[in-house]
């Protein structure tokens, strides 16, 4: 049995050789994997998932709904997270892709392993900003809102606020953008858990910590960058094995 979790992807047109190195990704380890987690981010923005009403208008997307789908049909489960980019994403969109869309926090089990999966950005609760303006975009009237809008205005919508939020990055402290450790212990204890995996913070790492006075871990994934990927490997009986790997060449097969 094998699960690899990815996070971070942030695919956009724009950025070529990330997209070109998951699809390598998925030809050379997904497809020999039982289950593909995609914990969020998956896209640098989503508008909707009618943008692949008229053909030609995003063939990045098209492309990875045809990668999916194929991985999916072969016998790997796909699940996919919402993330603060792309939170947008819908049932429609997954059920394109045969994947299953998750809750904010899903408990899975893998290998008789409790593992509690997030995206992440909800743990950052230092940042008063980000969680004013998440739990906008997380409001069913403001998502049917946006979406009412014609995709010629979403799309500039996705600009504005990818430039903001680039804006605001650069000028908060580095420890307000991290997750608050309180926050982490208190939703790992509320679904029993000793193992948290996220990605989010682009802050790669294995952390120790005590929940509920027992030993625990919280694995960080990785964002994928033009020379990079992050991924994380489970197998059964195995501690998860936090990866880095180039995306140029070819991917070894687990």
């Amino acid at each position: 049995m094998t699960t690899l979790l990815i996070a971070d992807l942030h695919l956009h047109p724009g950025a070529p050789e990330i997209a070109d190195g998951f699809f390598n990704y998925i030809e050379h380890r997904a497809q020999h994997a039982e289950t593909l987690y995609i914990l969020g981010d998956f896209f640098d923005a989503w508008i909707g998932d009618d943008i692949l009403d008229t053909p030609g208008m995003h063939p990045l997307a098209e492309r990875v709904v045809a990668s999916l789908s194929a991985l999916s049909r072969q016998g790997t489960a796909v699940y996919l997270m919402h993330g603060n980019r792309d939170f947008l994403l819908g049932q429609r969109f997954a059920d394109q892709c045969g994947a299953t869309l998750l809750d904010e926090a899903t408990v899975s089990e893998i290998g008789g392993q409790r593992y509690l999966m997030m995206h992440g950005d909800s743990l950052c609760t230092r940042d008063d900003a980000y969680m004013a303006f998440r739990a906008q975009a997380r409001d069913p009237e403001w998502q049917a809102y946006i979406l009412s809008l014609p995709i010629e205005q979403r799309l500039e919508l996705a600009k504005t606020l990818r430039t903001e939020s680039g804006d605001a990055i650069s000028n908060k402290a580095e420890d307000i953008m991290d997750v608050t450790p309180v926050e982490v212990e208190t939703i790992m204890a509320k679904h029993a858990v000793t193992t948290l995996i996220h990605g989010h913070t682009h802050r790669p790492d294995v952390h120790d910590l005590t929940v509920d006075g027992k030993p625990a871990k919280r694995y960080v994934l990785g964002d994928w960058r033009p020379d990079q990927g992050w991924d994380i490997l489970i197998t059964s009986g195995q501690a998860p094995q936090l990866r880095r790997f180039p995306l140029r060449e070819p991917l070894s097969r687990d």
